[in-house]
């Protein structure tokens, strides 16, 4: 299975997210799909082309798989800045996989809820399951995942 986006438009994204990309959560999915070569202006000074491995579609779909499982726990943990991350990484997937369409709903989608709506969208598009408890279903409607949530969500 090849990427879906070329290795000029993976270093035009990595630098268009650059200066929002503080921490580089994003970048960190966004380089593993690139070349050593195209990723080395990226990297640290030391690093080396020991191991590396440029990701297919097919490890970025897994991947991404097993990244919207650990999403779904920070959601329902009321985990606020690694829910962010999780958006953050998760629209980098599907924007590795050429998945405009998800990127569309996941922008288009509300942040309450410690990113659950946005995170519903990613897995809708990618047809993953999303939990099937009240909890998780308000949550995805941008609700408090109970009334009276005294954790953060229904702040």
């Amino acid at each position: 299975m090849s990427a879906a986006r070329t290795q000029d438009e993976i270093v035009a994204r990595v630098r268009a997210v650059a200066d929002e990309d503080v921490f580089g959560f994003r970048r960190e999915i966004l380089i593993m799909a690139l070349h050593y070569q195209r990723a080395r202006e990226f990297l640290a000074e030391d690093a080396t082309d020991d191991g590396w491995e440029v990701a297919d579609a097919e490890t970025v779909v897994q991947e991404a798989r097993e990244y919207y499982a650990f999403a779904l726990g920070k959601i329902a943990a009321h985990r606020g800045i690694s829910a962010n991350r999780s958006v953050d990484r998760l629209t980098e997937y599907a924007w590795l996989l050429g998945r405009d369409d998800v990127v569309a709903a996941m922008d288009a989608a509300s942040y309450p809820q410690y990113g659950a709506p946005k995170v519903r969208a990613f897995g809708l598009g990618l047809e993953l399951k999303w939990p099937d408890t009240a909890e998780m279903t308000r949550m995805a409607a941008g609700e408090p995942c109970r009334p009276g949530c005294d954790e953060g969500c229904g702040r």
